[in-house]
């Protein structure tokens, strides 16, 4: 998100091959107004409470005070809107008690998100969702039903746990049946929660 965030102050959606400079101008600029806005301290910018902080509404309004055009704006707040109408299913220990409204709403707000990722952010994910960001976005329902929560799979804890995902993804899914999508997410989740 913080790449997001400066890459929209820099207008990089009509620039091709940004210099280095002008990329640390911009990330130059959202640190200060981070900083004097909301009193976010970059330094801690790979904290979870950095992360919480940045993820709501209030900081996209700081952060669109910089975007120069009203249209990108409004797809930053958009964007924001349909994060944080997910994030309670992540985060609840049984989503389908302690939100089942959002819970409803999740597979349309899922799909609304990577939608909006795919086209009007799209020089980010180069037209592409990755791997890691679908299993997040787009497994998440069936994974509720068949176990009743999702556990630390896909919050802050997550990261942790990406190199070994990769490795389980080489070392079984590919070669062997024995591993099937589902053991992997397993696996994943295991590493991930307390």
């Amino acid at each position: 998100s913080t790449k997001i965030f400066q890459d929209e102050i820099g207008e990089v959606y009509q620039k091709v091959n940004p210099s280095r400079e002008e990329r640390r101008s911009w990330r130059a600029a959202l640190d200060k107004q981070l900083r004097k806005k909301l009193k976010l301290k970059p330094v801690m910018r790979m904290n979870g409470n950095y992360a919480r902080r940045l993820m709501t509404q209030e900081a996209v309004e700081v952060v669109c005070e910089l975007v120069p055009s009203e249209e990108r704006r409004e797809a930053l707040r958009e964007l924001m809107r349909i994060y944080l109408q997910m994030k309670p299913v992540w985060r609840a220990t049984c989503p389908a008690k302690e939100c089942p409204d959002q819970l409803c709403r999740y597979s349309f707000n899922s799909q609304r998100f990577a939608d909006l990722l795919s086209s009007t952010f799209k020089y980010r994910y180069n037209g592409k969702i990755t791997n890691y960001l679908h299993k997040t976005l787009a497994h998440v329902p069936e994974i509720i039903e068949r176990e009743g929560s999702i556990g630390a799979w896909a919050s802050e804890g997550n990261e942790s746990a990406n190199k070994l995902f990769r490795r389980f993804r080489k070392m079984n899914a590919r070669q062997s049946k024995a591993f099937e999508l589902e053991d992997v997410l397993k696996h994943h989740w295991l590493y991930t929660s307390n």
